[in-house]
């Protein structure tokens, strides 16, 4: 004769396996197959992790480590050392108009929001700022404010700087050289602004071997880093170039650099 548990026995052991279930729901374990919220996806807009934004927004054109890329490096100690923190967050945000930087905050046509800017802007210093030589003199991140700005320059001020300064990489006339590309590209200096020609020739291009403003790469040993002035005055030389007229500034510079050859010869034993 085979034994038939009680209605009440089934009863009972439906009730106890359902408050042990209960009890483990309790205690904090999931039931198998259930989804963890930590695993959930978090929405674009909401990323502000500062190596997941850049890699998404900036490394196309600044580089995977911000350097080496088309557009000057970001993992850079003088730019970082100069660079205000108000100027990278108002570039972020609203971009540089008529350049390749665009503009990322969402008011502007971009795909970030505010606090997305703002954690990129946060995050450049602390994720790449080094130390800079306490006895370099850095000059200002912006142009200041003498005789008058760098676009109303006289181009032909510029030709000294540009012959002790710049010639030996980039030639006399800023056409080049058989291992650096001309300087005097219209195509180039019409996708550049004056303030980031300004911020090249203070930060230079160290992941591409260009020196900035106190290096003496390429310039002799006895060579003086540049002042402001002289650093706004090339690029008031640079805009000569950019608008198409070279001619009388490079007549200029291949005289500034031949006096500083025949200087250099001069004082050669």
């Amino acid at each position: 004769m085979r034994f038939r548990p009680h209605r009440n026995h089934r009863l009972k052991l439906v009730a106890s396996v359902t408050w042990i279930a209960f009890a483990t729901l309790l205690a904090g374990c999931d039931f198998p197959g259930r989804p963890n919220p930590a695993n959930r996806p978090v929405r674009s807009d909401q990323v502000v992790d500062f190596d997941r934004l850049f890699r998404q927004n900036c490394a196309g054109c600044h580089g995977a480590d911000g350097m080496k890329g088309p557009a000057p490096p970001l993992n850079d100690a003088v730019f970082l050392a100069i660079v205000p923190d108000e100027e990278l967050l108002r570039v972020i945000r609203d971009g540089r108009p008529g350049t390749p930087m665009a503009a990322f905050v969402r008011e502007r046509g971009g795909p970030l929001t505010e606090a997305q800017v703002k954690a990129l802007a946060a995050g450049l210093k602390p994720r790449w700022k080094s130390k800079v030589d306490e006895q370099l003199a850095l000059p200002p991140y912006r142009a200041e404010q003498h005789a008058s700005s760098p676009s109303d320059e006289e181009p032909t001020t510029g030709a000294t700087a540009f012959a002790r300064a710049c010639a030996g990489c980039h030639g006399k006339h800023g056409e080049g050289t058989s291992e650096v590309g001309p300087i005097n590209d219209r195509a180039f200096l019409s996708l550049i602004s004056d303030r980031a020609l300004r911020r090249l020739i203070i930060t230079g291009r160290p992941d591409l071997g260009m020196p900035d403003f106190a290096e003496n790469d390429g310039r002799g040993d006895d060579y003086q880093p540049l002042s402001s002035v002289e650093i706004d005055q090339l690029v008031a030389l640079l805009g000569a170039w950019r608008r198409g007229s070279p001619s009388a500034s490079r007549e200029e510079t291949a005289a500034a650099a031949n006096r500083l050859s025949a200087d250099i010869e001069g004082r050669t034993p």
